[in-house]
């Protein structure tokens, strides 16, 4: 409540300083916003002092000159304090009719902190912290009052935001100067430019609460998924509500639209039976549920393991934009949009979802189901391939676990593939297809077969198949007369316009049989076929596995960091490494290298032989960077051996006696002498 919740430059300070300690701490950080934007002032002395020299004294309404002030206001406020600039002009006294020196007024500095534009300064400040807060560490809002300017920008800056549901709204002028500068009442309340109704349908707010408790509640629930420090351990629950080796009973049917969210969470058959989804039972949280509903997504669980998930809807949706009360000609517009397709919101949406994963550190599962992007004009003019190319780039970013899972009967087409294909980023990308029924190809087989399997194909294969055809062929082949040969034609064409619809299918069968797990697997876009009632099971110690090889392989590539002399692993190199440490196991074998329980009981077996081979990486590659700076030649050489020197030196004066003497005992053996 202070100075009406204004930033001033002392508050944009004090915001800068807190952000950057929980940067530094690498801990979440909470910003609740309740404020109204820029703070703005006027300097109090000279509104107290400064005079008007008007065009007619007798008539003001007329207009005026100028602002000035006095000889004697002129030394008070300049001499002192600086308070104005001025320049000095001769004017005509109006009450003693003189010419006589005043000082005009060209600028207002003021006495009091905090007036006006400085303010901005300090706003942008905190813009650009807040932005790079969002990438080192977690950042979350909630809004439990209006947040005007700055604030609002800080809210979309820092990505996450809870909204309370009323008297909370994220704007960027308040409705009452909106209507001033429109000239009539246009809006009634800051809700109709930022309260729930839009912020939550626009993608700004991820949820909404309906009072503060709420918002506080839904915060700590969000904050459970997250680690307590930016690249710490994930938070993992003891699993009490739920097994992990169970099946996954909820199975959608062919040709049939479901909810996806039963897939994650289950859900109760006709009959009140309770079909388990994918992660453990309550544990699906989703976010950003007002916007572009072709997409679903949230935070769950596997096995206590929390996750980043991403689904696709597959049902028809309504995307409504409201009418803009300052246009009078304008109308709510209602766009239906089909599942399973990519628009221009939805892209960026899982763009957005993705980068907040990547930036929650969490593994991420998306289960996909696209039969491509929207490409009408409309969406082209909306950008659908810019957001599209986000999701790219979000992909490339990230540095956690991702499983691209197509679930029964689902399917991933053209453009859709290629977005989420893991030759993206292999280094920590997966893609599995659910046995038997997933489906993936450049066109669906419909429209690949009108392409590939014409008329001319199906009467071909007809003649070639089809032993009615086959004996008429051959009779035409024999001599005949011509009335019989005109008889035989026409029996051929009635018998192939009859058999046409059934072989049209048949074309369809053969082209769908291209786009199968199978054939996915053996051309190796994928990594295994996975049944999906087994598909919780064999994720969850898949999640593990990655869990614990990307730990160890961050520590590989760490142990490389040493300098610019020795390039360190990247993250291919670093598993490939591994591979090798792990079939020099005695007993080890390829095929085990495969196995996830396999690899994870060797890792826990061989916990302290592989932390000292990454010890012993980390002395190796400072000895090479040691040896190729002594080996440089010429003057690197001599600058790099003075500047080795110098710092062994200062490292020597910071240990104690015996550490030194124990160093120096070293390098005596290492030198022989």
């Amino acid at each position: 409540t202070f100075k009406a919740g204004s930033f001033g430059t002392r508050e944009d300070v004090v915001f800068k300083l807190a952000s950057e300690y929980a940067r530094e701490k690498r801990a979440p950080r909470l910003y609740v916003a309740a404020n109204s934007g820029a703070r703005i002032g006027t300097a109090e002395k000279v509104k107290k002092a400064f005079k008007v020299a008007f065009k007619d004294p007798s008539k003001p309404e007329n207009g005026f000159k100028f602002l000035y002030v006095t000889k004697d206001d002129y030394v008070r406020l300049v001499q002192s304090s600086k308070e104005i600039l001025t320049e000095p002009v001769q004017f005509e006294n109006p009450i003693t009719g003189k010419m006589e020196e005043v000082y005009k007024i060209t600028d207002v500095i003021g006495s009091e902190p905090d007036l006006g534009v400085e303010n901005l300064k300090g706003s942008g400040l905190i813009a650009g912290e807040t932005s790079s807060a969002y990438e080192d560490i977690f950042t979350m809002t909630i809004v439990l009052g209006r947040t005007v300017g700055i604030g609002a920008y800080l809210v979309r800056l820092g990505q996450r935001t809870i909204q309370k549901k009323t008297s909370s709204p994220i704007i960027l002028t308040g409705y009452q100067a909106l209507n001033k500068l429109m000239g009539c009442e246009v809006y009634s309340t800051n809700d109709q430019l930022g309260g729930p109704g839009i912020m939550y349908n626009n993608g700004v707010t991820h949820l909404v609460a309906p009072d503060h408790l709420s918002c506080i509640t839904e915060a700590l629930q969000w904050l459970s998924y997250v680690p307590s420090i930016r690249g710490g351990l994930l938070p993992i629950v003891d699993l009490r509500v739920d097994e992990i080796e169970r099946s996954v009973n909820y199975s959608p049917q062919p040709g049939v639209s479901y909810d996806p969210r039963h897939l994650l969470a289950g859900a109760h058959d006709g009959k009140g039976v309770w079909q388990a989804g994918f992660f453990d039972k309550n544990s699906f949280k989703e976010t950003l549920g007002g916007w572009a509903k072709t997409v679903i997504v949230g935070r769950a669980r596997l096995g206590g393991i929390p996750m980043g998930v991403v689904v696709t809807e597959n049902r028809t949706v309504e995307a409504i934009k409201p009418a803009d009360p300052a246009d009078v000609k304008a109308s709510e517009a209602v766009i239906q949009e089909p599942g399973g397709v990519w628009f221009p919101n939805s892209a960026y949406k899982t763009a957005q979802a993705i980068n907040d994963f990547r930036t929650e550190d969490l593994p991420l599962m998306i289960f996909a189901n696209w039969r491509g992007f929207s490409g009408g004009q409309r969406d082209m003019y909306d950008e659908v391939l810019k957001y599209g190319s986000m999701i790219v780039d979000s992909f490339v970013a990230y540095e956690q676990p991702i499983f691209v899972f197509i679930p029964p009967y689902a399917e991933i087409r053209g453009g859709a593939w290629v977005v989420v294909d893991p030759s993206i980023n292999p280094a920590v990308m997966e893609m599995y297809a659910t046995s038997g029924t997933a489906r993936g190809g450049v066109l669906e087989a419909n429209g690949v077969a009108s392409v590939k399997y014409r008329t001319k194909d199906l009467i071909s294969t007809m003649h070639r198949l089809d032993d009615v055809l086959i004996a008429l062929d051959a009779k035409l082949k024999e001599r005949i007369t011509d009335e019989v040969r005109n008889e035989t034609e026409d029996s051929i064409t009635k018998r192939e316009q009859s058999l046409l619809p059934v072989y049209e299918q048949i074309a369809v069968q053969f082209c769908e049989l291209h786009d199968t797990p199978g054939r996915m697997k053996a051309v190796g876009v994928i990594e295994n076929e996975v049944e999906w009632k087994n598909s919780r099971s064999f994720f969850f110690w898949r999640l593990r596995r990655k869990l614990a090889e990307f730990d160890l392989r961050k520590k590989m590539q760490q142990a490389g960091d040493v300098g610019r002399s020795v390039k360190s692993l990247s993250p291919i190199e670093a598993s490939a490494l591994m591979k090798e440490w792990f079939l020099q196991t005695p007993g080890m074998t390829k095929s085990m290298w495969n196995d996830d329980k396999v690899m994870l009981s060797w890792m826990a077996q061989s916990h302290e032989v592989l932390e000292q081979k990454v010890v012993e990486m980390a002395r190796e590659c400072v000895a090479q960077e040691v040896f190729q700076v002594m080996t440089a030649g010429g003057s690197t050489s001599e600058i790099g051996t003075a500047g080795l020197i110098k710092g062994l030196s200062q490292a020597l004066n910071t240990l104690s006696v015996s550490e030194q003497e124990k160093v120096k005992e070293m390098l005596k053996g290492a030198l022989n002498f």
